[in-house]
């Protein structure tokens, strides 16, 4: 049987750690536009004890998205061995382009995954470089995006790129904004046979936008004389927090379902790093909707605490930290079952579930 196979990793974690500290400096302002008498070091705590986030990492001023996605590609390539000519799609998952320091204006023309193929050098036309927009499950819908185009005959080889800088679109009189922080994650999908039926076993994804639509938007900033024409990423945190938890659980038990995998066959769940309660209620939530209580120790790999929200970078950084054996305390072992889950922006929900 042939399955979409994750053969090669790569990442990249920018330079600069920011700690908690440095937002001691910021005056605080609601979305009204009205100060927050709160002390910032009042602040910042209570911000750690909801989120778990101590640091997050921001890129280098002279690096963009673009610049820091073709690093972790490069690393994914090498680390599957293949020759980049024989890559048929590269799939780039962002939000807001290439954004140069100084500057909120987003940059997609050309598209940052034919930016990527420039840059590797990849003279192949038949190489198709191509954007996805899906909010913070970005890399999670290219990965099943790929396997769809892989079953349908189309292709066989891929890179799917996460990656995002949000840092160049942050308000910093946004309390929100000290979620947020900078990364890339690559990884080469190959469709090819098993023999031990590994591979992607299922895939699931939904979409909200009655009501949901805007819980993460672009809006003016909250200080009240800044220019209103300058937009900042916003968020409905209360929104989005009670989204996840009510509909994340859901996605991914359809995805184990389909696949037909007992919850207690799964050995490790790779889940967007949001905010370290939202990760934690979703995952017991999962769990009790299979009459489970208690939720196995060390089952989902964390990485917000040092990293922070890096939109589509979290996922695919986090699997390549882990199968790197650079996250202490957890591995990957062939015949592994894992499952992958997202959300974020649109709103948009997103799994697959997969045998190392």
């Amino acid at each position: 049987m042939k399955r979409t196979q994750i053969i090669g990793t790569g990442s990249y974690l920018p330079p600069n750690v920011v700690d908690n500290d440095h937002f001691q400096r910021h005056h605080f302002y609601t979305e009204d536009q009205e100060a927050i008498d709160t002390p910032p070091e009042v602040i910042t705590e209570k911000f750690k004890n909801i989120t778990g986030i101590e640091q997050r990492r921001y890129i280098d001023e002279d690096q963009a998205s673009s610049v820091i996605a073709t690093i972790a590609a490069r690393l994914a390539i090498e680390d599957a061995g293949i020759d980049p000519e024989t890559i048929d799609q590269i799939v780039f998952a962002h939000n807001f382009g290439d954004v140069k320091k100084h500057t909120i204006q987003t940059d997609v023309l050309p598209a940052l995954a034919s930016r990527v193929k420039h840059a590797l050098k990849i003279e192949n036309p038949y190489c198709v470089a191509y954007d996805i927009l899906f909010g913070c499950p970005g890399w999670v819908q290219g990965v099943i995006q790929c396997d769809a185009y892989f079953r349908a005959g189309s292709a066989k080889t891929a890179l799917v790129i996460g990656a995002e800088t949000l840092s160049r679109v942050l308000d910093e009189y946004d309390r929100d904004s000290m979620i947020f922080s900078d990364g890339a994650g690559a990884s080469i999908l190959r469709f090819d046979e098993t023999d031990r039926d590994s591979g992607i076993l299922s895939t699931a994804a939904m979409s909200h936008t009655l009501d949901e639509a805007f819980y993460l938007y672009l809006g003016k900033s909250n200080y009240p004389e800044s220019d209103p024409r300058v937009r900042y990423i916003k968020m409905k945190g209360r929104k989005v927090y009670e989204y996840a938890l009510t509909n994340v659980p859901v996605a991914m038990k359809k995805c184990l379902d389909d696949a037909k995998i007992d919850i207690r066959e799964v050995n490790k769940i790779f889940i967007h790093q949001a905010n370290e309660k939202l990760d934690e209620g979703v995952i017991k939530r999962l769990y009790r909707l299979y009459d489970i209580r208690e939720v196995p120790e060390n089952i989902m790999p964390m990485s917000v605490h040092e990293l922070g929200n890096s939109s589509v970078a979290t996922v695919p950084t986090l699997y390549d930290r882990v199968v790197h054996g650079e996250l202490p305390g957890h591995g990957v072992s062939p015949g592994d079952v894992v499952l992958f889950a997202s959300v974020g922006a649109g709103m948009n929900i997103n799994a697959f579930c997969y045998r190392v």
